[in-house]
């Protein structure tokens, strides 16, 4: 076995994919043996503008000649941070008028668990059937998969996991909830977008009583299912919006963004209630300026167009049940787990990257950089296409 922990690496699996990557341009990852690999997922969602997209370089670059940390997030006024906030908050509703630049998507979410703790000076989180919302012990203490979290146990406590998108789930939520946090789009539980009614009775819930509404868009936000942000295919505009992923533009960064009234809750009782050393660095801020700002300019009818053909495009395979797709967040759904590895091994051997769900191991995600061409759309549906019918022949 090839593993990283030779190396002196530590590892999150037995199996890595094992390709040695030299750089990456565009929709392409290029290798140290000379292959070329189509990255159609953006490294996971980070990676939504492409590689090395020429603009975020640049500012990444110029940055660098200013200066790298000078000190802890919030003490000192940094011209990166300011454009990172205008650009990125210029795009959100009016009620969203502040945000907290942090280290991850992860970091976020236990942020903002916080923020709700301490503003509604209640303690039960609501999570939902499904949910993941990543690693921290905060983080995985409001996902649902229960496998994942035994080891880690015990958790943060005082969190309630209700069912998703079950009517039924919304009189649960009380006047003893300080906060509910649910995905938009559920990703880890493969693709799975509520319904309208169920989302917008959540809001009219948590408004109800005085709960805060997070929304998680680590992963479905910044552009990902065809409009900027995914809430705006619901109207509803939630108390709290976690993001990370692409918000860097490549670079690691994540954001809770909420209201001036509430986010001043961290200031004080005590003062530094939440504090960050690394959070609002200027060079993923710089990065990200530049990604909020590329976001504002993407075609939002090509970006359907591009996800309809590779739906359409799938769906002609007798062994794919069924396509789950919003913009280019998009999960399909094989017969089995063993049909989900062959089809991700293969199709990185015919130059394609796709990747496995932690929690739904009968379906592959694909999440195409918003930028990518119409050229490099043929070329990953082509070796997708030799992939599976090698796979199900």
């Amino acid at each position: 076995m090839d593993s990283l922990l030779i190396d002196g690496l530590a590892q999150t699996t037995l199996h890595p994919l094992n390709v040695r990557v030299n750089r990456a341009k565009g929709s392409y990852l290029h290798l140290e043996n000379g292959r070329k690999i189509l990255d159609f997922i953006s490294g996971i969602g980070v990676s939504s503008f492409g590689h090395s997209h020429p603009d975020i370089l640049k500012a990444i670059h110029h940055q660098v000649d200013q200066h790298l940390h000078v000190m802890v997030y919030g003490e000192f006024r940094q011209t990166a941070q300011d454009s990172a906030a205008r650009n990125l908050l210029s795009l959100l509703p009016d009620a969203l008028d502040a945000v907290y630049f942090l280290n991850s998507g992860a970091e976020a979410i236990d942020a903002a668990m916080k923020l709700a703790r301490r503003t509604t000076q209640r303690q039960t989180i609501i999570g939902f059937s499904g949910g993941y919302h990543g690693n921290t012990m905060g983080a995985l203490s409001v996902s649902s998969n229960a496998a994942r979290k035994q080891p880690f146990q015990p958790l943060v406590g005082d969190v309630e996991i209700l069912e998703w998108n079950d009517l039924r789930s919304i009189p649960l939520i009380n006047e003893t909830v300080a906060a509910v946090i649910v995905e938009t789009v559920q990703g880890d539980a493969g693709i799975r977008i509520p319904d309208a009614e169920w989302i917008q009775n959540l809001r009219e819930q948590c408004t109800k009583v005085n709960a805060m509404l997070i929304l998680d868009e680590i992963q479905c936000g910044m552009g990902r299912t065809g409009r900027p942000f995914a809430f705006e295919h619901f109207d509803i505009v939630p108390d709290a919006l976690c993001l990370g992923k692409a918000l860097g533009g490549g670079l690691p960064m994540g954001a809770l963004i909420a209201s001036k009234v509430a986010m001043a809750q961290f200031a004080s009782g005590p003062s530094l209630s939440h504090i960050t050393t690394f959070g609002g660095h200027p060079v993923p801020c710089a990065a990200s300026a530049v990604a909020t700002s590329l976001l504002s300019q993407v075609d939002w009818a090509r970006i359907e167009r591009i996800g309809k053909a590779i739906e359409v495009n799938l769906v002609r395979f007798k062994m794919v049940q069924s396509v789950r797709r919003i913009g280019l967040y998009i999960a399909v759904q094989l017969e089995s787990d063993e049909q989900v590895q062959s089809v991700v091994h293969e199709a990185l051997n015919q130059g394609v990257l796709i990747f496995f769900f932690l929690s739904t191991p009968d379906a592959f995600r694909i999440a195409p950089p918003l930028t990518i061409s119409d050229e490099e759309l043929n070329d990953a549906l082509e070796g997708l296409n030799r992939t599976l019918e090698i796979v199900q022949s």
